[in-house]
């Protein structure tokens, strides 16, 4: 009996781990050059495609009701608290990666294709954005 309920335990603690190798969640974004935590983003999932929007501005100098001004599309004079940054990714074959969706940094207003990679069993995201290749990759820590 004891041996049953010790693999029961097992099985649900690997699948809670498996479960969590998506971006799928609540993550904390940081600044690249001062390391603070600069924004609280929801990533969803609908048909098999990601979308990510900011819950939290987590800056102590940022303004809660500001909007997005350098953004040249449908964003353009939104809110950042509730702006749309993550659109249509969607899972790479056979790969723990998804990919082919574009990312928003709200404060140049440009869209960069988006690979995001789980890493770390789930506990952090890779976010790389880039053009033509070229570009950076910023590690965001779950929140939950």
């Amino acid at each position: 009996m004891t041996k049953h309920l010790l693999a029961a335990i097992a099985l649900a603690s690997a699948g809670a781990a498996f479960a969590q190798m998506t971006p799928v969640g609540v993550w904390q974004s940081v600044d690249d050059k001062t390391s603070e935590a600069k924004s609280q983003i929801r990533i969803d999932e609908s048909g098999g495609v990601l979308s990510g929007r900011i819950e939290k501005l987590l800056r102590k100098e940022a303004k809660q009701d500001a909007v997005c001004d350098e953004c040249t599309d449908d964003r353009k004079g939104k809110p950042l608290v509730g702006l749309e940054i993550i659109r249509g990714a969607k899972k790479a074959e056979g790969k723990d990666v998804w990919e082919d969706g574009k990312i928003l940094d709200p404060e140049n207003g440009k869209s960069y294709t988006l690979r995001l990679t789980p890493v770390d069993g789930g506990k952090k995201l890779e976010v790389r954005g880039s053009v033509l290749g070229i570009g950076r990759t910023q590690t965001w820590n779950r929140v939950q």
